[in-house]
């Protein structure tokens, strides 16, 4: 009975770091790549009076 719970035990000690790996990120051609740290910032847009956009920081646009 000793024996059987030393051998569960080693097993479980030895499946643990499987779970434990870093994620693993693959580009569009299914290769392994660097992963991302972050997503980046996205760019804030803006909308003139007519509500078109336009480029921020001329005169009358406004951030969405």
């Amino acid at each position: 009975m000793t024996k059987l719970l030393m051998a569960v035990a080693m097993l479980g000690l030895l499946g643990a770091p499987v779970a434990v790996q870093a994620k693993q990120c693959r580009d569009a051609n299914g290769k392994f790549i660097k992963c991302a740290d972050a997503a980046p910032a996205k760019g804030t847009k803006c909308k003139d009076e007519k509500g078109k956009f336009a480029k921020c920081g001329t005169p009358g646009a406004k951030p969405i």
